[in-house]
C-alpha cells in the first residue's frame, strides 16, 4: 500500500530532474562580450591584410590654418553718387560693371532751379558792387560828419549782408559742379554735370533717363578697387596664432592652383555668437578678376615645430574623430583616439605623450582594421 501510493510521485520527480538536466545541456554557452576598441587577427588574417607597423618619427611641421572668407570693399571705397539739388536725368551711358575714371562725366541733369541759382548769384554779384560803393561813400561822409552814424551803419550792414549772400551762393554753385568764378550772364546753363570722384567701376545704376532725381537720391554706386581686401572668418581657437603683417595665401575653389599672396592688416577684437572674428587682408597685387562678394579660401603658415608623425594612411577617421591602431602584440591591435595636426609630404603630425610616442602603430592596413572592428564601410 505504501509503495503503491508514493511510486507515481517518485517517478514524476525523477522525470522533472532528468528534463531539467537535459534542458541545461541544450542551452549554448554565452559568448564573451566583443570589444569595441581591440581586435585580434589570426595569422592568416594578418597575412591577407598586409599589416605593417612602425614607431612615430619626428618631423618639422609648419602648422597650417585653413580659413574661408570673401572679398569685400571697405566703406571708404564704396561711393554713392547723388545730387544736393534735384533734377531730371537727361543723359547717361553707365551700366553695372562700366569702368570709370576720376573726373569723368557720369550723367547730365536738367532743372529750372539751376538757372534760378545762377541768376541769383549774378544778381547778388551786381548788387554787391553797388553796396560796396555806397558803404565806402557813407564811411567818408561819416568821417567828415556830413552823414549820421545811422546811415553809415545801415550801409555797412547792407554791404556785409550782401557778402554773406554771395558766399553762400558760391558754395551752392560749387555743390552742383558750377565754378562761380567762370560764371557770367553769357554762360548760364540749364544743366549740370555729375562727375566721378574716383577711379573704379560701377556696381549699381539706380536711375533711368527722364527720371526726376530728388535731392540726396542715389544715382549710381561706384567701387574704388584700390583697397579691395579679403575678409576671413577665424574661430577663437586660431586667433592667438595670427598677427598683423602675417603672410596669407588665398585661392578660389575654381582655381585652387592659382595663389593670391596677401598680408593681414587688421584683426577684429570682437567675437561673434559663433565664437569667430574677422581678419582683414590686403592683396599684394590686386587681380581685377576678383570681384566683391566672391568666396575664397586661405592658408596661413604658423609656428614651425618638431612633432611626432605617422604616414597619412595610419590615421583613420570615424564619426568625425581621428584614430590610430596601436600594436599590442600577439596580433592584437587597439583603436586609440588621437589629435591629428597638419599633413605634409604624406605624413600627419600627431599630439602624443612620450609613452605613446614609443609605441608601434599600424601604418598599412589601418582602414581594414577599422572596417573589421566596427563592421562598417567607408564613413
Amino acid at each position: 500500500m505504501i509503495i503503491t501510493r508514493y511510486l507515481p510521485i517518485t517517478f514524476v520527480a525523477c522525470t522533472f530532474l532528468v528534463a531539467c538536466s537535459n534542458t541545461n545541456k541544450g542551452e549554448p554557452e554565452a559568448a564573451p562580450p566583443k570589444s569595441e576598441t581591440v581586435i585580434t587577427l589570426s595569422s592568416e588574417q594578418m597575412k591577407n591584410a598586409s599589416i605593417e607597423t612602425a614607431i612615430p618619427e619626428s618631423r618639422i611641421f609648419s602648422n597650417t590654418i585653413r580659413l574661408n572668407g570673401k572679398i569685400e570693399v571697405p566703406p571708404q571705397n564704396l561711393v554713392s553718387i547723388s545730387v544736393p539739388l534735384g533734377g531730371y536725368l537727361k543723359s547717361t551711358d553707365l551700366m553695372p560693371g562700366t569702368k570709370v575714371r576720376k573726373g569723368q562725366i557720369l550723367a547730365i541733369l536738367e532743372d529750372p532751379q539751376y538757372i534760378q541759382l545762377q541768376q541769383e548769384f549774378l544778381t547778388a554779384q551786381a548788387q554787391l558792387s553797388f553796396d560796396e560803393g555806397e558803404f565806402n561813400r557813407q564811411r567818408e561822409l561819416n568821417q567828415s560828419k556830413a552823414s549820421s552814424d545811422k546811415n553809415f551803419e545801415q550801409a555797412r550792414m547792407q554791404y556785409q549782408t550782401r557778402i554773406i549772400l554771395m558766399k553762400s551762393l558760391e558754395q551752392k554753385l560749387k555743390l552742383i559742379g558750377i565754378n562761380p568764378e567762370n560764371l557770367n550772364a553769357n554762360n548760364i546753363n540749364k544743366s549740370i554735370q555729375i562727375k566721378s570722384p574716383v577711379n573704379g567701376f560701377v556696381s549699381e545704376v539706380h536711375a533711368n533717363i527722364g527720371k526726376y532725381i530728388t535731392p540726396g537720391e542715389t544715382l549710381f554706386d561706384l567701387i574704388d578697387p584700390e583697397d579691395i581686401h579679403l575678409m576671413l572668418t577665424v574661430f577663437e581657437k586660431d586667433v592667438a596664432f595670427l598677427s598683423t603683417g602675417q603672410k596669407v595665401e588665398a585661392y578660389t575653389n575654381q582655381r585652387p592652383d592659382q595663389k593670391y599672396p596677401c598680408k593681414i592688416v587688421l584683426i577684429s577684437r570682437r567675437l561673434s555668437k559663433e565664437n569667430a572674428t574677422e581678419v582683414h587682408c590686403h592683396f599684394d597685387k590686386y587681380d581685377h578678376k576678383l570681384l566683391p562678394g566672391m568666396f575664397m579660401n586661405a592658408e596661413i603658415q604658423v609656428n614651425s615645430k618638431s612633432s611626432p608623425c605617422l604616414p597619412e594612411s595610419a590615421v583613420v577617421r570615424y564619426k568625425d574623430s581621428y584614430y590610430v591602431f596601436a600594436d599590442r602584440g600577439n596580433n592584437q591591435f587597439e583603436m586609440l583616439p588621437v589629435v591629428a595636426g597638419s599633413t605634409h609630404e604624406g605624413y600627419t603630425a600627431l599630439e602624443l605623450t612620450k609613452e605613446d610616442a614609443m609605441l608601434r602603430y599600424v601604418t598599412k592596413g589601418a582602414y581594414q582594421l577599422l572596417m573589421a572592428l566596427k563592421n562598417v564601410s567607408e564613413e
